[in-house]
């Protein structure tokens, strides 16, 4: 009888869906779920405390998607889309593109290659024209270069990677803000680069903040103010700290399983009791 389905077991947590699927997909943890549950392609039954509960078709939506992800390599984008599209679970299989698909995706190949020739031609007519028009194909071609690459990030982003380098010139292009708003950044512990050879690196993390920080900033605040956010989360962190400290200790796997577990339900507690008194409190701001 399959587990999920034996009596009195009628759904599993997000633990238990970790162990029975980590044999077939080793990269999955804990935090990699509930990024896809943050970006709508999950959405778990809770109980009244907060805790996730996954039934049978809650597990086949996951592992189609994960195996989307690890043999089809499609960003989240395109997983969500045809999950929206998709009538039944029925149709969640794990099968390989069909060959509509399939050509799609050759098609797209094709055109990188001719993209990659047309710039190539691109560059030799540069050497043959103007200086003003030499310096107008350059700057085209670093746009190219630099919307390439933030598509690149992007892709490995929507696959859950956290093993993303970017410079912090990469990294400005990418969040669409400026180099000094990166620094700003850094300076009020909002970003964290590393050392990466004689380069500064920054991570995934840090991409997703840096393009929160820019919406933002469109908004009209500076990067001081956000400094509250960092506060509040070193805070928080801090509480959740003490009551997993007494696992930690223990040290063996299966305890600091159950700390990560209890952290991950921790904060995502966390983050909808945030989300309730703010928006409490701005409906007194509007009177609504």
């Amino acid at each position: 009888m399959n587990e999920i389905d034996a009596p009195g077991r009628p759904h599993l947590s997000i633990g238990e869906v970790l162990a029975l699927l980590q044999d077939d997909f080793p990269d999955i943890t804990i935090s990699k779920i509930r990024f896809l549950e943050s970006q709508g392609l999950l959405d778990p039954e809770r109980t009244p405390s907060g805790y996730r509960k996954f039934y049978e078709d809650d597990i086949a939506r996951l592992r189609w998607i994960l195996a989307q992800q690890r043999d089809n390599f499609l960003p989240l984008r395109v997983i969500k889309e045809r999950l929206a599209a998709a009538e039944t679970a029925a149709d969640l299989d794990s099968s390989p593109l069909p060959a509509e698909e399939r050509a799609e995706a050759e098609a797209g190949a094709e055109g990188d290659d001719a993209a990659a020739a047309s710039a190539e031609a691109t560059s030799t007519e540069q050497s043959r024209a103007p200086a003003a028009d030499r310096a107008a194909l350059a700057e085209a071609l670093a746009r190219r270069a630099a919307d390439r690459r933030a598509e690149q990030v992007e892709a490995m982003l929507g696959t859950g990677s956290t093993d993303v380098s970017l410079t912090r010139a990469e990294l400005a292009t990418a969040a669409t803000i400026t180099e000094r708003d990166v620094d700003a950044l850094e300076s009020f512990g909002l970003v964290t680069g590393r050392s990466l050879g004689r380069d500064l690196v920054y991570d995934g993390d840090a991409l997703v903040v840096a393009r929160l920080a820019a919406a933002f900033l469109g908004q009209g605040l500076e990067v001081r103010h956000l400094r509250m956010f960092k506060t509040s989360a070193d805070r928080e962190a801090a509480v959740f700290e003490q009551l997993v400290t007494p696992l930690v200790r223990q040290r063996d796997p299966e305890s600091r399983r159950r700390a990560a577990e209890r952290l991950d339900e921790l904060a995502s507690l966390g983050h909808d009791l945030h989300d309730s008194l703010l928006r409490q409190v701005l409906r007194s701001i509007t009177g609504s």
